[in-house]
């Protein structure tokens, strides 16, 4: 019997298809533990989803109690009987297995829905998801159901739908256009994730890991993959060199130390193009430079142009933290330095006391009236995501400031972003990724938390949250101070560069 293809199968597919590989086919012993933030991420996405049921004021079949056959019996016997919605159903055609969330009758067919934990549309986590693209991995998901009903005969369409988080209703038009520069249709994406996963499935399609720094730490397959990428000098474990790059450029040069020592310009067709596909001449010179500095015996960073990192009496290293499932932001942190003084520092904390929408506004305007008071100085933080969330702050809760103040407040001479303008624009590093993780500990900083991360901050969050435990909030605070003294760190080490 060929395994079939569900849901979430093709959910992680679209997001690294070696994952689905190991799944079905690897030593089960290679395993990691999952991680508590994964865990939180599934009791908080059961939870929403009986809160939404619970809060349904029109009557439906709740067919959730039921297992396998029985409830896909039931299933087909209540379309085939016109029930307006159907909760918990499971539906399938040959190898296709679905799960939909519900099931709703529309016309004379019947369209499928998944409820989210999460925003519905991509890049979009506050309340306003108009502008938004669909998420690719739920629509994988909701295309399969819907895939199965066409197949059934009872489709109303090509048209499901995701409530979300934020309790909104998001139409997903499988047939629309997507994009401009490469315009698709959420169909054929499906069409093509599907047949992928059939020939991961049937082993005609060879996966193999690729690291992504964004991907790869919460996933029950890290060691796994990890050991495999560095016996196989991988070239993802070059910064920004994922696996689409990794793959075009694989039949001409397939590792780290092969690429380092090669002529590039044998590669190179003129001032824009390589003969590998959407990377051109700078690009590739960039990875090349990266080999080859790994690959040096002691390998240092370096600059790779001039900055200007201009000392002042005082800065400020700046940090937040945010839990993106409640779309809520908990902790602005700042560290305060005096005259290059490390004996000198102290760390500043505006912490919310629950989850209000009254807390999360008092924390930003402490925050907000904290930074204006420390001017002048200068202060640091790493990536465009503090800028963004007090944007969306200042959205949220326009008494606080206006729009001028706060672009004024991160004008770039007074709040640099070294991520983006330094690290990204002026440095190599002889490391697998940028995050300030791995570059403050290349510099010799070590967090006072075992397992320091995002994802780790909100999982402590959501249990401060639960318990009131005053050593999960000091752990939350300890984490965040680090990241902030991370940051100086990261500072101090470009400038002796």
């Amino acid at each position: 019997m060929a395994t079939q293809i569900t849901g979430s199968m093709l959910y992680d597919l679209v997001q690294c298809p070696h994952r689905v590989t190991m799944d079905l086919f690897g030593d089960p012993s290679e395993r990691d533990e999952i991680s508590p933030f994964v865990q939180l991420l599934w009791e908080k996405g059961s939870k929403y989803e009986k809160k939404v049921i619970a809060s349904l004021s029109i009557p439906f079949l709740d067919l959730s109690p039921y297992e396998d056959k029985e409830k896909e019996l039931r299933t087909t016997d209540a379309m085939m009987h016109g029930e307006p919605l159907i909760y918990g159903g499971r539906i399938m055609d040959k190898d296709l297995l679905g799960n939909p969330d519900l099931l709703r009758k529309q016309g004379n067919g019947y369209v499928a829905g998944d409820i989210k934990s999460g925003s519905g549309m991509e890049g979009n986590e506050s309340d306003d998801d108009d502008n938004g693209k669909p998420k690719k991995h739920y629509a994988v998901q909701i295309a399969l159901y819907t895939d199965i009903l066409e197949q059934k005969g009872m489709s109303a369409g090509r048209k499901p739908f995701i409530w979300d988080i934020h309790g909104k209703e998001l139409v997903y038009d499988l047939d629309a256009m997507q994009g401009i520069k490469n315009p698709y249709t959420l169909w054929s994406l499906y069409k093509t994730i599907l047949n992928s996963a059939r020939a991961i499935t049937n082993h005609s399609f060879r996966t193999t890991p690729a690291y992504s720094s964004g991907l790869c730490k919460n996933c029950h397959w890290y060691t796994a993959c990890m050991t495999q990428l560095k016996e196989q000098d991988d070239l993802t474990l070059l910064p920004d060199l994922g696996r689409t790059k990794r793959d075009t450029m694989f039949n001409e040069v397939a590792t780290v130390s092969a690429f380092a020592k090669v002529d590039i310009s044998r590669y190179i067709l003129n001032a824009k193009k390589t003969i590998f596909d959407r990377i051109g001449p700078d690009s590739l010179a960039k990875f090349h430079i990266r080999a080859q500095l790994v690959k040096q015996v002691n390998p240092k960073p370096f600059l790779t142009q001039s900055i200007s990192l201009p000392y002042a009496d005082k800065e400020v290293f700046f940090d937040i933290e945010t839990d993106p499932m409640r779309d809520f932001c908990y902790l602005h942190g700042f560290v305060e330095r005096n005259n290059g003084d490390n004996n000198s520092e102290k760390y500043v904390a505006f912490f919310t006391n629950d989850t209000s929408q009254q807390e999360e506004e008092r924390a930003f305007k402490e925050a907000w009236q904290y930074i204006n008071d420390m001017q002048p100085c200068m202060t640091y933080y790493y990536s465009k995501y503090e800028r963004t969330i007090w944007r969306k702050l200042r959205e949220k809760y326009p008494s606080v400031c206006d729009s001028a103040a706060l672009e004024a407040l991160f004008d770039p001479r007074k709040l640099v972003d070294l991520y983006s303008d330094v690290v990204k624009k002026a440095t190599e590093w002889p490391t697998q990724d940028y995050s300030i993780k791995t570059l403050a500990k290349y510099l010799g900083f070590v967090w006072r938390d075992l397992h320091p991360s995002g994802a780790a901050s909100i999982e402590w969050f959501d249990r401060w949250i639960e318990t009131g435990d005053t050593a999960i909030k000091q752990r939350i605070l300890e984490y965040n101070e680090d990241d902030c003294r991370a940051t100086r760190v990261l500072l101090d080490g470009i400038r002796a560069m």
